[in-house]
């Protein structure tokens, strides 16, 4: 169909108003209605431009739909709105200026200063650096340490037999069997019978047990807390010194003992006898020979066995020895900020000849409370069992003791070895507690003192100031040292400095992390979601319009099929003929 001329409307005056000089251009463009099979379908509102020549500024007057919103994934609207300081400035409106340079460059270098600080944070962070606190704390009560008291001599001589000599002789004194007389003469021990016959086994704890001193005869006087005690509150143990006792040891389940108050008369005092008449004699220069007198002492926590052959102080004949103490509780940190650890071994299991002492497996069932000498304890138990296949009489475990011969040709020199090779490795409990000593004495007894004392324990006045000690054992005040590990840099104090370079540099917050995560959901949405539905529309159209064609249908693209919107109508710049809707486009131009 061609298009058909408009008719001649009225002028200025008429419906269209007051249009105003040659220099006035009014366009419209209109469109009839269109019959589709009969029908009539609505023309589109008439839409009126004015457009004003000769202005500074040309000045646009719309009626009509208005223009379309940008997009929320369009950069420019979300610089607009974001929070992000100095965003709005590098896109905004306009063309590239001077201006707009300067602000990206400052954008971007506060964006940099901000990652580099995060960066240095995070790296500090994951050094897991830690800092150790000391504080000084009251408490209302203290549990009192355990103390493990040893006699310096092993062995009484008085008890010793020609039994005793033929077993542990060679390996516990140096002895040669030819010696063996001689020495029980300097012992004042009559000689082995004639057709003397050794027992067919010997048991090194059992001897030490017989032979050793006696509590019953070394304590001479014992208080706590100025209340008597005597040899029923302490509790046998072997160490490497023989057999010792220890006091408040906690075991089979008794009460541990607790003091009220500090300073001297509030903690144990005891008098002892060391019994020098009972010394072993000087027979040959060994490593093992004692040469000083008295007992050893030690102060620990009834968690840890006692290692008083390393860690234990003396206390001589003639003196009073007054142990000041102070408990400290220390806390340690696990890794990756500290070292500590809670492996606990079990003495019983016999590791393989290539096993790694330094990488025990920890051992089912209920366990005492970790300690390091609990775990170098189990190591040597556990490195003896396999190398000897016995283990010493102070060690822990089911193996078998160890005879004298296996003392002297295997047990002795491998433990020794060992200790000096440090090769067990023990971690440092978590949580462990500590009793720092401070050691002083006087000269005891007095004269007076002496002519009493020989008088109350029938001895000589010689014999007291020879064989006589005092221990005086207690807290210097009713408080402790809490010694602990902690976090130098915790995440909460990681996050606050990201959060504050954050505000500083770029002016952001968590809200702002928040809001560039939802522009990226709408760029996600509208780019490639959209992608992906307007491709699938496509096909669908594409499908539409081969099902007319195989129908045999007009070739008339009837508007009211598509799944999409109606395309707007074409501006009438020219003339638009389209013929399969038959559609005119009018073009009425005034001059």
């Amino acid at each position: 169909m061609e298009p058909e001329e408009a008719p001649d409307y009225p002028g200025p005056s008429g419906i269209w108003g007051e249009w105003g000089t040659q220099k006035e251009k009014t366009r419209c463009c209109c469109q009839l209605p269109t019959i589709l099979h009969g029908g009539v379908e609505p023309a589109p509102p008439l839409v009126k431009e004015q457009v004003i020549l000769g202005e500074p500024t040309a000045r646009k007057l719309t009626s009509g739909p208005e223009m379309a919103p940008r997009p929320a994934s369009d950069i420019r609207v979300f610089a607009s709105s974001c929070t992000l300081h100095g965003l709005g400035h590098v896109f905004g409106p306009g063309g590239l200026t001077l201006r707009r340079g300067l602000w990206a460059a400052a954008v971007l270098l506060s964006l940099a200063t901000f990652l580099y600080q995060v960066a240095e944070r995070v790296r500090y962070y994951g050094e897991y650096h830690h800092e150790t606190a000391l504080d000084e704390r009251e408490s209302h009560q203290l549990t009192f340490p355990a103390v493990t008291l040893c006699n310096i001599n092993p062995l009484r001589r008085s008890s010793l037999t020609p039994n005793d000599l033929h077993w542990a002789g060679p390996s516990l004194l140096g002895l040669d069997p030819a010696e063996h007389a001689a020495f029980l003469r300097a012992l004042g021990q009559p000689p082995a019978p004639p057709g003397f016959m050794p027992s067919p086994t010997f048991d090194m704890a059992q001897f030490y047990a017989r032979a050793g001193h006696s509590l019953d005869d070394m304590l001479l006087d014992c208080h706590y807390r100025g209340q008597p005690c005597g040899p029923q509150n302490f509790t046998a143990i072997f160490t490497r010194m023989g057999q010792c006792y220890t006091f408040n040891s906690g075991a089979n389940g008794a009460e541990l003992l607790t003091t009220p108050k500090g300073g001297m008369g509030n903690g144990l005092e005891v008098m002892l006898d060391v019994q020098q008449d009972e010394y072993l004699p000087v027979w040959r220069d060994k490593e093992e020979t004692p040469f000083e007198v008295g007992v050893r002492v030690q102060i620990h926590s009834q968690d840890e066995p006692p290692v008083i052959d390393q860690l234990g102080f003396g206390a001589a004949p003639g003196y009073q020895t007054f142990v000041s103490c102070q408990q400290q509780q220390l806390s340690f940190l696990p890794p990756p900020w500290g070292d500590c650890g809670s492996v606990i071994l079990d003495p019983d299991l016999e590791l393989e000849p290539s096993g790694q002492l330094d990488s025990p497996n920890p051992s089912p069932g209920p366990k005492s409370p970790y300690s390091i000498m609990g775990c170098r304890l189990a190591c040597e138990t556990r490195y003896l069992a396999r190398k000897c296949g016995c283990r010493m009489m102070h060690m822990p475990g089911s193996a078998p003791v160890c005879s004298p011969q296996q003392y002297k040709d295997c047990a002795n020199p491998a433990l020794d070895v060992m200790l000096r090779k440090d090769a067990c490795t023990c971690p440092n409990p978590c949580a462990s507690t500590r009793y720092a000593k401070e050691l002083s004495m006087v000269r005891i007894p007095s004269r007076a003192a002496a002519r009493y004392l020989a008088r109350k324990h029938n001895r000589s006045e010689a014999y007291i100031a020879e064989n006589m000690l005092v221990l005086d054992i207690f807290f210097e005040a009713l408080n402790y040292e809490a010694v602990e590990q902690k976090k130098a840099y915790q995440m909460s104090e990681l996050l606050g400095d990201i959060g504050g370079q954050m505000g500083l540099f770029i002016g952001a917050s968590l809200l702002t992390i928040l809001e560039i995560l939802d522009y990226l959901f709408e760029v996600f949405q509208d780019r490639v979601l959209g992608y992906f539905w307007n491709r699938r529309r496509s096909q669908r159209h594409s499908s539409t319009n081969l099902l007319q064609e195989g129908l045999g249908g007009p070739q008339t693209h009837v508007s009211h099929l598509s799944l999409g919107p109606r395309p707007s109508t074409p501006p009438c710049a020219v003339t638009k003929t389209i013929s399969a809707s038959h559609r005119t486009c009018y073009l009425v131009t005034r001059l």
